[in-house]
């Protein structure tokens, strides 16, 4: 099934000494669907390797992306229009772009399997198809 990645789990795969890395790892490596990473969050993992890691991990990043490893989604212009209702539903939250990125990728790819450390919005917020969110690793 189809998962939307998060930047964080990203950020951890990028290093071999971070506790979650070998979680992340065997989620990832044993998705039985794509891998979709919002185009926004792409750079906002980029910047994370860089400041945190190094620009090995960057380019290790990059070299996934090319490999076609995982699946860049980019918004489409109608996509905005979701993302403010989303933004001004979920206020109290301070959601965020990237947040509300994952959410409308996650309605197109007809997925609620989400990969994120960030279960404070994500178990707040629910798919626009209704329902809730499975966010892994934490439901695995």
């Amino acid at each position: 099934m189809t998962v939307v990645i998060d930047a964080g789990p990203l950020v951890a795969l990028g290093d071999a000494n971070d506790p979650y890395f070998p979680r992340i790892d065997q989620l990832l490596r044993t998705v039985d669907g794509p891998l979709i990473i919002p185009a926004l969050v792409t750079a906002e993992v980029d910047y994370l390797l860089g400041q945190r890691i190094g620009h090995r991990a960057q380019r290790n990043f990059i070299a996934d992306l090319a490999a076609g490893r995982f699946t860049v989604a980019c918004l489409e212009r109608e996509d905005y229009t979701s993302i403010g209702e989303l933004d001004a539903r979920y206020a109290d939250l301070g959601l965020g772009l990237a947040d509300c990125a994952l959410v409308v990728i996650a309605n197109r790819y007809s997925t609620a399997r989400i990969v994120s450390f960030d279960e404070r919005h994500f178990r707040a917020v629910t798919p626009l198809a209704g329902g809730a969110f499975e966010i892994l690793p934490a439901d695995a």
